[in-house]
């Protein structure tokens, strides 16, 4: 939609600023798509955190395309494995490495400072190689199961993953979730998403999953409503844990609702 000009001149105004550089800000965000940035404030950042499942919806069209592709030339689990790969390549592999990172301070049992030091540490412990681990092994298999569905329930559970784990970031920005630190990601953007695109977000991706189970249409908008649920306690713990959100936070908010979400849907039985 275009935006409303300010004046007599034709130029967009501060909204329609604001939702562009939204956008800029959604897709350097949660992709490597070389767009050139606008303005990077508080406004901007929620307007990108609101717009994360819509990113997300994009890059889960991109890696259906690549599913069904290769499960014409190769085994469903060749594909999906594959796929599971170019989805790293396409995030910068920075999800993951929120997870890996996010993990290992829980698992420390420290709290507050102690345990954000630890996430800054460069390298990898057991807890954040057992979640990745287990979160790419659930990912590929269930990819691999979704190869056999016909193409548009494929299309329709691999976006609704991928949104969904991008509406576990809208989530965990809404207004009352403070930041761990000052400064980062988390300080940019805690707190700045409104219930009302909360729920909107919620809505959106709910009606995408309508499609992803051949015959069962209430059960992928059940998933991401669950998915959500279970998500929501875990975020709670973290942020008595840490004292609030960072980036590497929202890492592990996006692998986990991905995998819950892509877990309920291959669940037929």
């Amino acid at each position: 939609m275009p935006a409303e000009p300010d004046d007599r001149t034709g130029h967009a105004g501060p909204a329609g600023r604001r939702h562009g550089d939204g956008v800029r800000l959604a897709l350097t965000t949660f992709t490597v798509l070389p767009v050139r940035p606008g303005r990077v404030d508080r406004a901007t950042a929620g307007a990108a955190m609101a717009l994360a499942p819509a990113v997300g919806a994009l890059l889960g069209a991109v890696l259906a395309g690549t599913l069904l592709l290769l499960a014409v030339v190769a085994a469903p689990l060749v594909a999906a494995g594959v796929t599971v790969t170019v989805g790293a390549l396409l995030t910068r592999g920075l999800h993951l490495d929120g997870l890996a990172d996010t993990v290992d301070a829980l698992g420390s049992y420290r709290r507050g400072a102690a345990a954000l030091e630890i996430m800054k540490k460069p390298d990898v412990g057991p807890f954040g190689v057992a979640a990745l681990v287990v979160v790419l092994l659930v990912q590929a298999a269930a990819l691999a199961e979704l190869a056999g569905r016909s193409w548009p329930a494929a299309l329709a559970a691999v976006v609704t993953a991928t949104a969904a784990g991008r509406l576990g970031v809208t989530l965990a920005c809404r207004r009352g979730v403070p930041a761990a630190r000052p400064d980062g990601l988390g300080a940019l953007v805690a707190g700045t998403v409104g219930p009302v695109a909360a729920a909107l977000g919620t809505a959106a991706v709910a009606v995408v999953a309508v499609a992803a189970v051949p015959g069962r249409p209430w059960q992928g908008p059940l998933v991401v409503l669950a998915a959500v649920a279970v998500a929501a306690p875990l975020l709670r713990h973290v942020v008595r844990r840490l004292g609030g959100i960072t980036g590497d936070v929202l890492g592990a908010a996006v692998e986990l609702v991905t995998t819950l979400v892509y877990l309920g849907l291959v669940l037929t039985r």
